[in-house]
């Protein structure tokens, strides 16, 4: 893959990426330095706007709990705030081949076998809570094409974007689907109502310098996924529970 889509690849203090899944962090609210400068706007019902955010990539298990976790917050916030939520890529691993490889078989050999068998029972464990099924089968592989009809997505509208990132973790965490495959992407667009998806998935650099784009200007300056910035202000990393997200719109309100 390009380099200057390497240049953006997952790092993390911790020994493995997969350390991250065996906890939650409760942060302090971090101000923003991005230069994504957003004032409180009303919406058509008069209500605060919040606009938030999120910096995902599609195979990152994490980033699915996080979506859950914000939309509970969204929902009990709901009589105070609208929201708007925007999604942008993150490459956990842009080497990986455009084939794809078994999940099991390449977590296993990345993690070791104690470490995945831990953490695949840690992310089983917090999917239920979520009312969802953990799969380990299937593929993984690279997320370019996911990201670029997410980006095609997004100009059709954010709930659209939003739908189509859900129905490709839906895929791809409990259908033991591989979103990098042509098929499961189209049938995914098709379900949401996403136009234009056959044209640009046909032509593979349709759609790649706007995903680039978008990696410098929401991605650069982070180290791991999801990442979430609340009215280009304050920002909050990991899968977070509702209660935080909660106090981070809060918290925006008040400053505002």
């Amino acid at each position: 893959m390009n380099t200057a889509i390497k240049s953006y690849q997952y790092r993390s203090r911790s020994p493995s990426p997969w350390s991250r899944l065996l906890s939650i962090g409760i942060p302090s609210l971090a101000k923003s330095t991005a230069p994504r400068c957003a004032r409180f706007m009303a919406s058509n019902t008069g209500k605060k706007l919040i606009q938030i955010d999120v910096s995902s990539d599609t195979v990152c298990p994490w980033c699915f709990v996080g979506k859950k976790n914000l939309e509970k917050a969204m929902d009990q916030s709901k009589n105070k705030f609208d929201f708007e939520v925007r999604w942008h890529p993150f490459f956990l691993n842009p080497d990986a081949p455009k084939e794809g490889v078994r999940k099991s078989d390449y977590y296993r050999m990345k993690f070791g076998p104690i470490q995945f068998e831990h953490a695949t029972a840690r992310m089983t464990e917090m999917f239920r809570g979520l009312g969802m099924e953990y799969d380990m089968s299937g593929l993984t592989g690279n997320t370019m094409d996911s990201h670029r009809l997410i980006a095609l997505a997004g100009h059709q509208g954010y709930d659209k974007q939003n739908a189509l990132v859900e129905e490709l973790f839906l895929n791809f965490f409990c259908q033991g689907k591989y979103i990098g495959d042509r098929q499961v992407l189209l049938d995914a667009a098709r379900k949401v109502g996403i136009e234009g998806a056959e044209e640009l998935l046909q032509d593979s650099t349709k759609g790649v310098d706007e995903v680039k784009e978008d990696l410098k200007k929401y991605s650069s300056g982070i180290s791991g996924v999801p990442h979430f910035v609340i009215n280009g202000k304050y920002q909050l990393s990991g899968g977070q529970p509702p209660n935080i997200f909660k106090r981070a719109f809060e918290k925006v309100a008040e400053d505002e």
